[in-house]
Order: structure tokens, then C-alpha cells, then sequence
């Protein structure tokens, strides 16, 4: 997934687990095909998790950012990717898929803390929308970890 001659440090890696691995290859090909407005230069590589105990030892092993997880077949799984992530210092963000989203799932997965839900089968701009925008924000969680904090229990210092 990544054209000649680009710089490995511009891989951003996305760790998909979806039980039954029916939607791996449409993510795959909307990531060979977008264009990324908004990550120019980027390289979107998806790596595969066959089950639990291999998205578990990806995500330890290799600074992954994001994590697209399906719900369908195992609705209880992305809560138990979540609670694992807390355990992390540098958690990625999950992304959770679903044929069946609806307004209860939308509420439930953002207040447990996942970072957005997509609907299958996938809209290719919508998939380039949220991966980008998810993107940028876990960067920017690493900025602030990293960066002076300028506020001082809620008020400017």
C-alpha cells in the first residue's frame, strides 16, 4: 500500500479486527485509493488481527494509532479493546464498525470513550473523513503529552 520511494516514517499503520475479516478488504482498497485531503503524503497501511490475542499483542508490540474493530458478530468486544487501551500510555484510538449502527450505538461507543462509529458497508468519503480526522487528533494527544501545559486546573496559568 505504500508507492515507491516513500519515507517509512509517513506509514500511518491501522490495526483492524473484525471477527470475520468480511470488511478488511473494502478498507483496503478505500486507503489504496484515497486521495487524503487533509494528510497529504501520508501512506495508510491496514494490518490485520486474526483474533483478540493478535490485535492485543499488536497493539503492545508496535505504536499503532487507530483501531477499526466490527461489532457485529461479538457487540461486547470493542468494550473490552477500550478497557484494555486504558491500561496504555499512548492508547490508540477505536473506531468501531457496524451494518446494524444506530443511535443507541453511536451514544453508548463515544461515551465509553471510542472515537467514532462507521456504518457498513463503508462510504469511502466518509472512511477518509473519519481515519483523518482521528488521525489528527491522537497526534495531538501526543503533542500534549509531550508539550508545557499552559493550564492550571481548568484556568489559564
Amino acid at each position: 500500500m505504500t508507492r515507491a520511494g516513500a519515507n517509512p516514517r509517513t506509514n500511518i499503520t491501522v490495526l483492524s479486527y473484525d471477527p470475520h475479516g468480511t470488511d478488511q478488504a473494502a478498507l483496503e482498497s478505500i486507503f489504496d485509493a484515497a486521495e487524503w485531503p487533509l494528510l497529504p503524503g501520508l501512506q495508510w497501511k491496514l494490518k490485520i488481527a486474526a483474533n483478540p490475542r493478535s490485535a492485543w499483542a499488536a497493539i503492545r508490540s508496535a505504536r499503532i494509532p487507530l483501531v477499526v474493530c466490527g461489532c457485529d458478530t461479538q457487540p461486547e468486544l470493542w468494550k473490552e479493546m477500550l478497557g484494555k487501551f486504558a491500561r496504555l500510555d499512548k492508547p490508540p484510538l477505536l473506531i468501531v464498525t457496524s451494518r446494524l449502527a444506530d443511535d443507541r450505538l453511536w451514544v453508548e461507543a463515544l461515551n465509553l470513550g471510542a472515537y467514532d462509529v462507521l456504518v457498513k458497508p463503508y462510504d469511502s468519503n466518509e472512511v477518509v473523513r473519519t481515519f483523518s480526522c482521528a488521525w489528527l487528533r491522537w497526534q495531538g494527544h501526543q503533542a500534549a503529552a509531550v508539550a508545557p501545559v499552559s493550564l492550571a486546573h481548568g484556568k489559564a496559568s
